[in-house]
């Protein structure tokens, strides 16, 4: 860090070191305050001028933060920290090649690294690319055995892969050398199999008021003791815990529902009439895109079809946006700016890059699921680009599908700090998948939770059809499917189905704020 600092002033030193500091701490405003003095005296400074950028991308403002740090690595393009840097921001952006190739970079420049290959496993496992990210993290905990989040993550993926007793075990032994680690408790809180005691209650309090946490530990940790208490039925103070996390984790970013709905509107205008797609009316036939709102019960459809001989269950890929992107800095607009020039031709290259980029997953079957919850956004240009694409919408009573979202550690998803930005968020999503399914009936399917629960042969057989599947009794006995899920819900599609996953009448009428957003009628007992 020393030797970073050559050039600066005593004083603007001193502020960037505390700046570092904060940002460590997850705490970007008190960065930039910090910065303010080396801001002035030295704008174009590289350590400056990184500092600021990554107190910009905690923001959220992507666009400035990545501007600013590639000034930055111009002045330094030999640093591993820069572009350990670089490659965070990237992927804070969403462009996760673009931050897997710097985070490479970052550990090619030194390889004892560990942050490095942290950030990178981390990447990996955001592009699905999972046995290349635990080779990273195992780097990474090889090059520092204390380094908990490394170790925590790979907990994460026990999880996936179904061994939750290995995975509690781990998360155990992370909190045994730092009880502080908010990965580590929200990892074993999100296993589902077990109820946390008393005596996690009092850890989890007391690891709430360690200094040695910081913000982003004491946000995970806020969600982990709020399920601790839900499971013992005080549900008045499982809301006060997430009502405190989540009031921390706003205050780095703020959700703006008004300007999202415009943009939702503004997207739906951009595809009407929707363009002239792809002349092979049969592209794009080898996926099944299923998307909504999360916690809407988008995992439990993919394990279903995922047990069906025919088709491989590869989660939530970034395969379809990485393409729009790439399109957008192609022609210099960002996406749906550049929808009207585009030709059938365009849109069929654009289909052909995203199956070129999802070979992987048909290697073993001829089908495989895309479950990004949020290419619902995309929908228009996914049936311009893959006119033989499916795409499943799942639905879920409102009130469930926001109380769960809420109550859940989701990363990058801000809509869900307060009510009133996930009441406006599921409207947008609902009218939006309302819009698709009355715009392209015979692609776009929308499919009820609740109504699977209470017939489900008969949904599942109607699921299959959509998507031009023969009927295969295993998709009923999905929960037999071993496969790896990589979604908050991995341990709960291992369990048949319940006939009620009603959560929201425990509560109450402690609901009524979420209820009167949505525009529910309000508790009665």
């Amino acid at each position: 860090m020393a030797q970073r600092l050559d050039g600066l002033s005593e004083r603007a030193a001193q502020g960037v070191a505390a700046a570092a500091r904060a940002l460590d701490a997850g705490r970007p405003d008190e960065a930039i305050g910090q910065l303010a003095p080396a801001l002035a005296a030295h704008p174009m400074h590289p350590e400056v001028l990184r500092m600021h950028a990554g107190a910009l991308g905690q923001h959220g403002r992507h666009g400035e933060a990545l501007e600013l740090m590639r000034r930055a690595l111009a002045l330094r393009p030999d640093d591993p920290a820069y572009h350990n840097t670089f490659g965070t921001l990237l992927g804070q952006a969403g462009d996760y090649d673009g931050a897997v190739a710097a985070l490479r970079r970052a550990c090619e420049l030194q390889p004892d690294l560990a942050i490095g290959w942290y950030n990178l496993g981390v990447m990996l496992t955001r592009c699905v690319r999972n046995e290349e990210a635990a080779d990273a993290l195992q780097r990474s905990v090889a090059i520092e055995p204390g380094h908990m989040e490394a170790r925590a993550l790979l907990a994460d993926m026990l999880r996936m892969r179904g061994r939750v007793a290995e995975a509690a075990a781990e998360y155990r032994r992370v909190l045994a050398e730092q009880p502080w680690s908010g990965m580590a408790w929200w990892g074993l809180a999100d296993l589902k199999t077990s109820r946390m005691d008393e005596s996690d209650i009092a850890a989890m309090h007391a690891a709430l008021r360690d200094p040695r946490g910081n913000d982003d530990d004491r946000i995970a940790i806020g969600f982990a003791l709020a399920k601790a208490m839900d499971d013992q039925g005080r549900y008045d103070e499982s809301l006060q815990a997430l009502a405190r996390a989540n009031a921390l984790a706003r205050r780095r970013q703020r959700w703006n529902a008004p300007g999202y709905s415009t943009a939702i509107d503004m997207l739906a205008a951009a595809f009407s009439p929707p363009p002239a797609p792809a002349p092979d009316a049969a592209l794009g036939h080898e996926v099944i895109f299923i998307v909504g709102l999360p916690r809407s019960g988008s995992t439990l459809t993919e394990q279903i079809l995922a047990s069906h001989s025919q088709v491989e269950g590869s989660g939530e890929l970034p395969d379809l946006p990485q393409v729009l992107a790439e399109e957008s800095r192609r022609r210099g607009q960002p996406f749906p700016r550049w929808v009207a020039a585009m030709l059938p031709a365009d849109w069929e290259r654009l289909g052909r890059r995203y199956l070129e980029r999802t070979a992987h997953w048909r290697k073993e079957r001829p089908r495989f699921t895309d479950k990004l919850p949020s290419n619902w956004l995309y929908a228009d240009a996914i049936r311009a680009m893959l006119p033989g694409a499916r795409i499943v919408g799942c639905r879920r009573d409102p009130l469930e599908t926001c109380l769960s979202c809420y109550r859940q550690r989701l990363d990058n998803n801000e809509y869900s700090r307060d009510f009133g930005d996930l009441a406006s968020f599921w409207r947008d999503c609902d009218r939006s998948l309302r819009r698709l399914a009355a715009c392209y009936p015979d692609a776009v399917l929308l499919h009820d939770h609740e109504a699977l629960l209470a017939d489900p042969e008969s949904q599942v057989r109607s699921l299959l059809d959509f998507c031009g599947l023969a009927f295969e009794a295993g998709c009923l006995r999905f929960h037999e499917n071993a496969r790896e899920v990589r979604s908050p819900s991995a341990t709960q599609v291992r369990e048949p189905l319940r006939a009620s996953t009603v959560h929201s009448t425990r509560y109450g009428a402690l609901l009524d704020p979420l209820r009167q957003a949505l525009g529910l009628p309000l508790w009665h007992g």
